[in-house]
């Protein structure tokens, strides 16, 4: 019985293995073909940036088809591959693939598959970090960024607010794009941004739809410290593509960044996905880019680097290039920075009560935007002049200005009203001990019970004077 129940299995599985084999073979013959070059031809001709080519196109898989040249193909993936080949010849444009579909098990259209496609995408976005590989601080304080795609805003915002965080204070930074195949070229404007403190026109897409033409400009808003300044340098490869290419192309027509290590790949054409049927897809181009500095883009011919490595020198080469610039940065940093610390013990030192707030501020902000302090270090230079020099009121001036520059920190108005107290005026110290409580409350601080403990104390004060 045993024998003879595993020959029937066996007999089964090759019966299922070649219905499986002939209804592929079946899937692709000469009438599925005709379709999916039909179909193929009506996406180009409907969507691609460039119709009269779309149309050559046309011309040149339907004379194909009626050679014979795609009866060798016998599986979606092999014919995907020769209409990609086929259609480039002609357009040269790399972005244009042909791909299989991805295999769900819910049906096409159906809920089962919406929630399969969105599962998906949270596992990819998990997976690559949203394109931001490695970020790490390197020798001579050169900051280093890997990053392998220009993820959707929304995923990619965090994580890359947070890498940048980590490079703020270094002294020279590294953009890694070697295996950067592209993405969304709001995520390029938006990593783009941080490299530049004005206003600056990056890019323009032009689109067949609509005749339109999207801008992207620095953002005047991000979610870090700007590095306008630092010494930059991109790495490019034969690999780094689409967005990446972008990227890359903006810092060097806006002479922002040093490129290094080999020509890109050459794709200039932003687009999307469209189904053909149930089982292909096709990438097509629906716009083009235009550099408001040349006018043209990188399409075909690549971003050319200012320095020229082999792909095993790239990453050692930059690295020596940006400790030297590194280097020269912060020796002229180095002098400025001094200027702006004359600048404040000046102010600090002549100090008129009613009339240096407004230049204590301006000086305190200053050293904020040269990097030199933050929040906690302004804080600190506050019970300097509270506790050390007995000057409160130099200390409240600064402490005032560290409310104004971190608004969102219960801890700086906390401070404020211990100077006001000191100073007498203790219903400007309260209204501000409830501002320290009242932010430290909404934020879920886990000082709460400090500022909570400090308000309730100012009120026994006041409670008493009364």
């Amino acid at each position: 019985m045993k024998s003879t129940s595993y020959f029937t299995l066996l007999m089964a599985l090759l019966f299922f293995s070649f219905s499986a084999v002939n209804a592929q073979e079946n899937l692709l013959n000469q009438k599925y073909k005709e379709q999916v070059i039909h179909k193929l031809s009506q996406l180009m001709n409907d969507y691609y940036v460039f119709p009269e080519i779309a149309k050559l196109t046309e011309k040149h898989l339907l004379a194909q088809l009626k050679e014979g040249h795609f009866d060798k193909f016998e599986n979606d993936k092999t014919f995907a591959e020769a209409l990609t080949i086929s259609v480039q010849s002609v357009n040269k444009d790399k972005h244009m693939r042909i791909r299989v579909n991805k295999p769900y098990q819910a049906a096409t259209n159906s809920p089962d598959r919406l929630v399969e496609e969105l599962l998906d995408d949270i596992e990819r976005s998990r997976e690559t970090n949203s394109g931001l590989n490695a970020v790490k601080i390197m020798e001579g304080n050169v900051g280093y960024l890997d990053l392998r795609e220009f993820s959707e805003l929304e995923s990619g915002i965090p994580t890359a607010d947070a890498y940048m965080k980590l490079l703020s204070r270094t002294d020279a930074v590294i953009v890694d794009l070697r295996e950067n195949g592209g993405g969304v070229p709001s995520m390029v404007q938006y990593l783009c941004s941080y490299f530049f403190d004005q206003k600056l026109l990056l890019d323009s897409h032009y689109h067949r739809e609509g005749n339109d033409t999207i801008e992207y400009w620095t953002l005047d808003k991000i979610g870090g410290t700007k590095m306008p300044d630092v010494p930059l340098f991109v790495i490019i490869s034969g690999k780094t593509f689409s967005g990446a290419e972008e990227f890359a192309y903006n810092m060097q027509t806006q002479k922002r960044a040093t490129l290094v290590g080999q020509t890109s790949r050459g794709g200039a054409n932003p687009g999307g996905t469209i189904g053909i049927n149930e089982h292909l897809n096709v990438f097509i181009p629906t716009g083009t880019s235009i550099n408001p500095i040349t006018k043209t883009n990188w399409e075909g011919v690549g971003v050319v680097p200012e320095v020229v490595t082999s792909i095993e020198e790239s990453l050692g080469k930059t690295h020596k290039l940006a400790m030297d610039a590194a280097k020269a940065y912060r020796s002229k940093a180095k002098e400025k920075h001094r200027k702006i610390f004359f600048n404040l013990s000046s102010n600090l030192e002549v100090y008129k009560e009613g009339k240096s707030e407004e230049a204590i501020l301006k000086a305190l902000t200053e050293c904020r935007d040269a990097k030199l302090f933050e929040e906690g270090e302004i804080n600190d230079l506050g019970y300097d002049y509270l506790l050390d020099h007995e000057k409160p009121k130099i200390a409240e001036a600064i402490f005032k200005s560290n409310t104004i520059l971190y608004p969102n920190s219960p801890n700086v108005f906390d401070s404020y009203a211990e100077a006001l107290m000191t100073n007498g005026d203790l219903e400007s110290a309260l209204e501000n001990y409830q501002k320290a409580f009242d932010i430290a409350t909404e934020s879920g601080d886990m000082e709460l019970d400090w500022y909570q403990k400090n308000l309730e104390s100012i009120k026994r004060k006041l409670a008493k004077k009364n």
